[in-house]
């Protein structure tokens, strides 16, 4: 069965791989040999002509290293790891100046190269740390490069998540800085709400953190807010929510549709799976309602609207939103008190719930004290604007970028619900304002059965048949064929339907991933080993040694194709990558 792996995903696996464990590497020197040149390791045989930083002016990497690491530059003496990261810098730098130059195979070769020798490289570099720093610099732009130039996100097998920030904060409890009791107290007696507002040492505490060190979390918070806030307004007017609540989703998500938390929990409102079903938040293969920030939102009304209606208090009904209304339902049966306060005193309810009301307050408080916290200089990010279209067929996220001449990154922020590079039949497809009739009118030229593999080419000056069915992978006499195409060749201008360029599989289950090199090296780093050894010991690494993982034909090689070692390795640890 043919298996294709997400760029960015493999290559940030790589990273982790290499900066949690380096006993795996030193199996892999048997293919690295087609892509580095010679160069000289450092025995003890050897290590008295080894180069020194004096020998070696224009290599940066010795220079820095030797910088931070030796007392003199010339007493530096760089290990062999040392030498091959200067090689892999080497080959980045080619693959950079290629990219650029449109020679987008030889801009593969050079990053497969660069990836390749910094891993065998891990082995014994002198300065770890800048090691990592430089791997990651690689990772970031080799994945920008994808992204910009070969529209590779829409090749992502599953489209990276965000770590939900209240996870971080929610089981916390924070001191009280007793210089702004009186003054909050204060700002309470003049300040208007729908939703109750008490001060308390605990309301007090995360006041003191969101204006401490947790001051970055909640200016983030608010930047990304603008982008959804007049939506989230509307509707809540007309479900009847306190317009406070807002601040629910700021706790939940900080405004990130895609935020997922350890109880899989997701989406803009951090909806479970089974809660999302109870209010029509469907998922498939291919979307995720949970994800759409409107639907969400809707959701999210109608859910808080049933809990006050059961409870009759906007704090019981927002600590059920939190744990469930079964939870709250026992606890006051249990204690005789429908008082979150009393509920929180006597320990009838989880701990993240009893800190989650709080959270919600304090954030509500300084947000209508805004000068007093420093957040009135806070520029909240551009409402999120578009047109919709609907498909006909699944159709290629990158075929509508194509005709909308939008990056597919764009197309995916716009639309967070989609799990796939692929958009299913008969949905709404969100696309840059003014764009929809333009993609409309494209789509209808490309054929049904071809909406989900082909792209649009933009015919450039000096382009021919060749180069453009080059650039895409695919045969002359298709693209010749797929345009009506005989003996005359395009012109500047011209747009092409180019088949088969684009190649999906569809996985058999959704496995969320984090997004970032190190978000990913966080959550992987501790539930990897064991899958690690595991592979070692059974010879996977070992036997894949020296293949690529299978392809399909026409499908676009990534900017940066692992290794078949790493896509081994990889399918042994796909369990403990789900979050």
């Amino acid at each position: 069965m043919t298996r294709k792996y997400n760029v960015t995903g493999a290559v940030v696996f790589a990273a982790v791989l290499l900066i949690s464990s380096q006993s795996l590497y030193s199996q892999q020197s048997n293919i690295q040999a087609s892509f580095l040149a010679p160069v000289a390791i450092r025995t003890p045989a050897t290590a008295g002509i080894a180069a020194t930083i004096a020998d070696t002016e224009h290599l940066p990497y010795l220079k820095e290293v030797a910088r931070e690491n030796a007392p003199t530059p010339a007493a530096f003496q760089p290990t062999a790891s040392d030498l091959l990261i200067q090689q892999a810098e080497e080959r980045f730098r080619n693959g950079r100046k290629a990219f650029q130059e449109r020679d987008f195979d030889r801009a593969r070769t050079e990053f497969d190269a660069a990836i390749d020798t910094m891993l065998t490289a891990s082995e014994n570099p002198t300065d770890r740390r800048l090691f990592e720093s430089k791997l990651e610099d690689m990772v970031d732009v080799i994945h920008r490069d994808d992204l910009s130039g070969m529209g590779a996100a829409a090749e992502d097998d599953v489209p990276a998540f965000d770590k939900a920030p209240l996870d971080d904060i929610v089981t916390m409890t924070f001191s009280v800085d007793p210089r702004i009791k009186n003054k909050v107290q204060s700002e309470i007696k003049n300040t208007t709400s729908a939703l109750p507002l008490v001060v308390n040492d605990i309301v007090l505490g995360y006041i003191n953190y969101f204006n401490t060190r947790g001051h970055k979390t909640i200016e983030a918070g608010m930047e990304r807010a603008g982008k959804y806030s007049a939506m989230i307004s509307k509707v809540l007017a007309e479900e009847g929510i306190p317009q406070e609540l807002i601040h629910l989703a700021q706790a939940e998500s900080g405004f990130l549709p895609r935020a997922v938390s350890r109880a899989s929990a997701e989406g803009l409102w951090q909806f479970v799976k089974f809660r999302g079903n109870e209010y029509g938040l469907k998922q498939t293969p291919y979307s995720d309602e949970r994800l759409d920030p409107e639907k969400a939102t809707r959701a999210a009304a109608h859910h808080l609207h049933d809990l006050y209606n059961e409870f009759g208090d906007w704090y019981l009904a927002i600590a059920a939103y939190n744990c469930g209304p079964g939870a709250v339902e026992k606890a006051v049966e249990r204690t005789g008190y429908a008082d979150f306060w009393e509920l929180r005193a006597r320990r009838a309810l989880p701990t993240e719930t009893t800190n989650y009301v709080p959270i919600i307050l304090a954030m509500t408080i300084m947000a209508k004290n805004a000068p007093e916290y420093g957040l009135e200089n806070v520029t909240p990010d551009p409402a999120v604007e578009y047109d919709t279209i609907m498909t006909t067929s699944p159709t290629s996220l990158t075929l509508i970028g194509d005709l909308s001449d939008t990056p597919v990154s764009e197309l995916v922020q716009l639309n967070p619900a989609l799990l796939r590079g692929i958009a299913p039949g008969n949905f709404e497809v969100r696309v840059p304002k003014g764009t929809a009739a333009q993609v409309t009118a494209g789509l209808d030229l490309v054929p049904t059965s071809m909406l989900a593999s082909s792209r649009i080419h933009r015919v450039e000056p000096g382009q021919s048949l060749t180069s453009i069915a080059r650039l895409y992978n695919v045969s002359i006499t298709q693209l010749a064929a797929a345009n009506n195409l005989k003996d005359s060749e395009p012109s500047e201008g011209d747009r092409l339907v180019v088949p088969a360029a684009y190649h999906e599989v569809v996985p058999a289950l959704r496995t969320p991933r984090l997004a970032g090199t190190h978000a990913a090296r966080t959550s992987v780093r501790s539930r990897t080993a064991s899958a690690k050894s595991t592979a070692v010991r059974s010879g996977a690494v070992r036997a894949a040694a020296g293949r690529k993982p299978a392809t399909t034909a026409s499908a676009k090689r990534p900017l940066h194709s692992t290794s078949g070692t790493l896509a081994q390795l990889k399918e042994h640890n796909a369990a403990s990558l789900i979050r």
